[in-house]
């Protein structure tokens, strides 16, 4: 990680914890009704579940700097990660967090800070409180399945006490984040929270002066918006997070439910 970014880590990165959308978009089952609504082509697909050891075809020259991650397949990075000893939380994880969801050319990355308490105990990314509110956006808001999209974080073992990463850390773990991103290659991705846009986009701003316009990673549309557990205290921001998303949604050709 260039030491600019590494320094606004140090200066930038601090904990969102987030409230708010409408209360049918996290309910415990999606609704038939939202998916029935949309039109045919939108609708989510059935997909064959899958694994790890899913074939990827060979990424495109992306222009990553090479690093010693840069030939790994997809199941060897995950099996590297999950034995990591690069930085100090290593220590105190139960579980690493690597990412979950559509590992073949998905539509969407989302990148958050890290895992928390219930992600950690579970091994998979938003999984707890604010992990719902993020679901009902994806399947209520959007029209897609966790399954569609891809899922995953800017460090893979969760901070003490969920404290923001810090700098070193977030700089041990982004190799791993940045040949995910060249070997998935989604249309966009999208950072939730400061931590992530940072270290994706390297900007030197506050996640609400950033968030809602477009970016670039390597060629790839990036959108930052605010982080769902900001979003848990701050009710009001809803809004922000949703135009966000229906920006992607207007950019990958998805239909916007019906107002």
């Amino acid at each position: 990680m260039p030491e600019t970014i590494r320094k606004d880590l140090a200066a930038h990165l601090q904990r969102l914890d987030v409230e708010g959308m409408p209360s049918e978009w996290f309910a415990t089952k999606q609704s038939t009704e939202r998916t029935a609504s949309l039109p045919e082509e939108t609708r989510p697909v059935t997909l064959a579940p899958q694994s790890d050891s899913a074939e990827l075809e060979a990424p495109a020259d992306l222009g990553f700097p090479p690093s010693e991650m840069s030939a790994l397949t997809y199941d060897e990075l995950r099996e590297m990660a999950l034995g990591c000893r690069r930085c100090r939380l290593c220590e105190g994880r139960n579980m690493v967090v690597f990412g979950d969801g559509k590992i073949v050319r998905p539509l969407i990355v989302f990148v958050g800070e890290g895992p928390g308490a219930e992600e950690d105990k579970r091994g998979l990314p938003f999984v707890g409180r604010a992990g719902e509110l993020f679901t009902g956006a994806i399947t209520k808001g959007m029209g897609l399945r966790r399954e569609d999209v891809y899922i995953c974080n800017v460090v893979k073992c969760r901070p003490p006490e969920n404290r923001t990463p810090l700098p070193d850390e977030a700089a041990a773990c982004t190799p791993y984040l940045y040949r995910q991103l060249e070997l998935l290659r989604p249309r966009v991705i999208i950072t939730l929270g400061q931590p992530a846009q940072l270290a994706i986009c390297g900007i030197d701003k506050g996640i609400t002066k950033v968030r809602g316009q477009w970016h670039e990673f390597h060629g790839i549309k990036v959108m930052p918006t605010l982080h769902p557990a900001y979003l848990l205290r701050n009710p009001a921001a809803k809004k922000d997070f949703w135009s966000d998303l229906q920006m992607v949604m207007d950019e990958l050709g998805l239909k916007r439910p019906p107002a």
